[in-house]
């Protein structure tokens, strides 16, 4: 189906992650991942449910993020999104700074609850829609959140995937390490690791990311884009041409 839509895609790849899942909580700032979330409960029949911040339909939280932090830290949050302006090859990201904190060469809003997410919430699907050596470093200059700790901390949550424009890493906790283990319709495995900054393994063959099918284009286009319109309806209207119902 050459009129899928990388968005499309992505939507269908983090929809398949989500599956089985109690709760799917979205932050900020994230009309892919909460599109993919809400195409996860829409297939799954209303599970998991989607807390969706910033939305009027779609967000049982009272409080904005103390009560999503007070649920995460309970264990009522089974998957969550974080992205960052570098992140490495160990999973740490960085949303504070570039180069020498003191004198930074550029500033980003800051950590907010990222750090404390990381760590409890089980499934962290990290996102970054722009793949280049210079978001996907060896090294973060600043550590907002770290990807693995020491054996001696308790850590039930932590980096489960990375998905970008171009392709999609798995993580291996004990190893701190990634895998590619798909590479979008499109590119190529050269292409990944001429922008990739950090070391991870390749195995001998390496998929293409499926497209969605018929029935999972309908849904993304229909009903999931009618709901992420509600929050998003820039994006809503520029990759799915519908504009939020007044």
């Amino acid at each position: 189906m050459t009129d899928v839509r990388p968005e499309e895609i992505l939507i269908g790849a983090i929809a398949g992650m989500l599956a089985g899942l109690r709760h799917v909580a979205v932050g900020a700032s994230s009309p892919v991942p909460g599109a993919a979330a809400l195409l996860a409960s829409a297939k799954g029949g209303g599970a998991p449910r989607v807390s969706v911040l910033g939305s009027r339909d779609n967000n049982f939280f009272t409080d904005g993020g103390k009560e999503l932090f007070d649920c995460a830290g309970q264990g009522r949050i089974d998957a969550f999104f974080l992205s960052g302006a570098q992140i490495d090859g160990r999973a740490n990201i960085n949303l504070v700074s570039i180069g020498d904190p003191d004198r930074p060469k550029a500033r980003f809003p800051g950590s907010f609850g990222s750090g404390y997410l990381y760590y409890v919430v089980p499934r962290v699907i990290l996102f970054r829609l722009e793949h280049t050596a210079r978001t996907l470093v060896e090294k973060v200059d600043f550590v907002s959140a770290p990807g693995t700790s020491e054996p001696n901390v308790h850590r039930p949550g932590g980096p489960y995937k990375l998905i970008t424009d171009r392709c999609l890493f798995g993580f291996d906790k004990a190893r701190a390490r990634f895998t590619l283990e798909s590479v979008h319709p499109g590119h190529s495995v050269e292409e990944i690791a001429e922008n990739t900054g950090f070391d991870y393994d390749v195995p001998a063959s390496v998929p293409e990311t499926p497209v969605p099918d018929v029935e999972t284009l309908a849904l993304i286009r229909g009903p999931v884009a009618e709901q992420i319109a509600e929050i998003y309806p820039a994006f809503a209207e520029r990759v799915f041409g519908v504009a939020r119902a007044a």
